[in-house]
């Protein structure tokens, strides 16, 4: 018996010493090895979501589906960011803007699908009738969840993009989360901020350790960020129109993206350095550098440099590109108007008629993947010769110019100077949006506040942003920073929207503007009347707005908006993209708005050329 105890005792410690060296064999691993296995748990668990919801919806009571939509909703937030990041495609199926899409090249509407499409399918009360099509997007919802389930699993990454896709999810929460851009119906938004801020805390937890022996400064900045976010989110009745989105800007997202690149840098873990419209360095969303318009050129030979921007500003105020000779780029964009005219629209070059469009604003025009109303070209090149062989506007030629040109012996040098082949139709084009390329500014009242300087505004300006960024919903169309249609967090592409706008805003008897807008362009039914959503930055000095010039105030600009757009003013504008709800808005809030777009206008706008 001895024996065989003995015996015991020496297979009992090699088991051991066995299973522990086993368990000393098991490598660590790493942060971007853990993040990758959270997502791939957290995808499985939206993809339990969505079926639960598939199911409730087949046979559930009203709240038991909008209470299963909700939760469902908050998984997708939880893997929003990376899923976004990688799979763009798959992310716009699960969770895209509900509303159709032209595709150019195939000349075919796609129609939208998601979680944007089945909310007003819910919310505020499902309609009956709509029963069939809300099972058919559960079903839709379900098969392309599964999609993403299946790319998950093998998707390898880097600790790289992880921190950009972190930092690309706080720009998200600002522009499209906080907003209410993707939950319009249900207004949950701020649950799912709050969602999505603990699954980044979540996620950053894996480099929480090697932070801790790089910085320990930035570790405990980040969790003293993340611990004060869920008392900016506290839900209450009226949550989504009460809330300090601009506090919420200031005090937790501007510092958290500060604070992700900062942690990044520790790391050793470089931002990339590839062309982007948003820089991957910059702090915040709202940094004066935080754009780089070099990035919307056609290529890198068509990048400013300071000689080009002077030659453009010459030629912009010269004459010499008109047909006649008499009319210069500055006699419609005018400098103390923000590069506008006051005008609804300006006179064609014979001066018989109206031009066909209303003159926009130069400022920050090389920050868009669109140009013009109609959203009919990219590029700033293309941009000055549509312009100046306009036979209404300059009727002129690039190439006629350029003989004129080659004959003033300053230009001459000037474009030799800067230009290998000298004064040719395409450097013409090319210094002309090189001019354009430098009309950038982003230094209103309201970027120094964001930026620190707390003076900056008043309680009634703070006020109006915070109804832009919520319950007017100005920000769903004019996203920030930019207040244009440049759709965030990267910035590539330019929106339009069809409004009704009318031929003049009237209350009654108003006439729908006949001027088909995108629908020229692209021969698509839905972009009728459609055109694209300009920067409202600057705009206390570009009345008359819209593309026709039809509204002379900005009284009259929000009332429309107020009303529910040309629906509400009694018009059918076949294809409305404006809600055609009422906003609500009272009188008070009328001039808080205005008194925010106001605080718009920026520093460098009236000045000279």
């Amino acid at each position: 018996m001895k024996r065989i105890a003995i015996i015991g005792f020496v297979a009992s410690v090699l088991l051991a010493t066995y299973f522990g060296f086993q368990r000393v064999k098991q490598p660590v691993l790493t942060p971007v090895e853990q993040v990758t296995a959270q997502f791939q748990r957290d995808v499985a668990a939206l993809d339990s979501a969505v079926r639960f919801l598939q199911t409730v919806v087949k046979k559930g009571s009203t709240s038991s589906r909008q209470a299963a939509f909700r939760q469902a909703r908050l998984r997708w937030k939880q893997v929003e960011w990376l899923a976004e990041y990688y799979f763009p495609a798959t992310a716009k199926a699960i969770n895209g803007a509900a509303v159709p899409e032209y595709e150019e090249s195939d000349a075919k509407t796609i129609e939208p699908e998601g979680f944007q499409v089945i909310e007003p399918l819910l919310f505020p009360t499902p309609d009956p009738q709509q029963a069939d099509e809300l099972a058919r997007q559960t079903a839709t919802l379900v098969v392309n969840v599964k999609r993403l389930v299946i790319v998950a699993q093998n998707n390898p990454t880097t600790d790289a993009h992880i921190f950009d896709a972190l930092r690309l999810e706080v720009f998200r929460i600002i522009t499209l989360g906080i907003t209410g851009f993707d939950s319009p119906v249900a207004l949950h938004s701020l649950p799912e901020t709050q969602t999505a801020l603990q699954s980044l805390e979540q996620y950053l937890a894996y480099y929480q350790p090697v932070l801790l022996t790089k910085r320990v400064s930035i570790a405990d900045s980040l969790q003293a960020v993340f611990r004060q976010a869920p008392s900016r989110l506290r839900s209450n009745p009226d949550a989504f129109n009460s809330f300090d989105r601009l506090a919420f800007i200031t005090e937790i997202a501007n510092p958290l993206s500060s604070l992700l690149l900062d942690a990044q840098n520790a790391l050793d873990i470089k931002p990339f350095q590839e062309s982007r419209g948003l820089r991957s360095d910059a702090r915040t969303l709202f940094a004066a550098n935080v754009f780089d318009v070099n990035h919307y050129t056609p290529g890198t030979d068509y990048r400013t440099t300071p000689g080009r921007i002077a030659l453009g500003k010459m030629l912009f105020a010269d004459p010499i590109l008109s047909g006649d000779g008499r009319r210069s780029c500055l006699s419609c964009h005018q400098p103390e108007r923000a590069f506008t005219d006051a005008m609804p629209q300006n006179r064609t070059l014979d001066g018989r008629k109206a031009v066909l469009r209303n003159t926009p604003t130069l400022w920050n025009v090389g920050l868009q993947r669109a140009l013009f109303a109609d959203s009919r070209v990219a590029f700033l090149e293309d941009q000055a010769t549509d312009v100046v062989t306009n036979v209404n506007e300059m009727h002129g030629s690039l190439e006629k110019a350029a003989n004129l040109l080659k004959a003033n012996p300053v230009y001459t040098r000037q474009f030799a100077a800067s230009y290998a082949d000298g004064i040719t139709p395409f450097t013409i084009r090319n210094a002309l949006a090189s001019y354009e390329r430098s009309r950038v500014s982003l230094n209103s009242r309201f970027d120094r506040y964001v930026r620190g300087e707390r003076a900056a505004l008043d309680e009634q300006e703070i006020r109006g942003f915070n109804l832009f960024a919520g319950k007017a919903k100005c920000a769903t169309c004019h996203f920030l920073p930019l207040t244009n249609g440049l759709v965030p967090p990267h910035f590539e592409k330019s929106e339009s929207e069809n409004l009704g706008v009318p031929q003049r805003f009237v209350q009654k008897g108003a006439v729908l503007d006949a001027d088909l807008g995108k629908f020229n362009h692209t021969g698509g039914e839905i972009h009728r009347r459609s055109f694209k959503t300009p920067t409202v930055r600057n705009v206390e000095l570009t009345a008359p707005y819209m593309h026709n010039g039809a509204f002379q105030t900005l009284e009259e600009v929000i009332d429309f908006y107020d009303q529910g757009g040309g629906k509400g003013l009694g018009l059918d504008p076949e294809f409305q993209t404006l809600p055609e709800d009422r906003l609500q808005l009272t009188q008070s809030d009328k001039a808080a708005l205005i008194a925010f777009l106001k605080s718009l206008t920026d520093s460098k706008s009236a000045t000279n050329l």
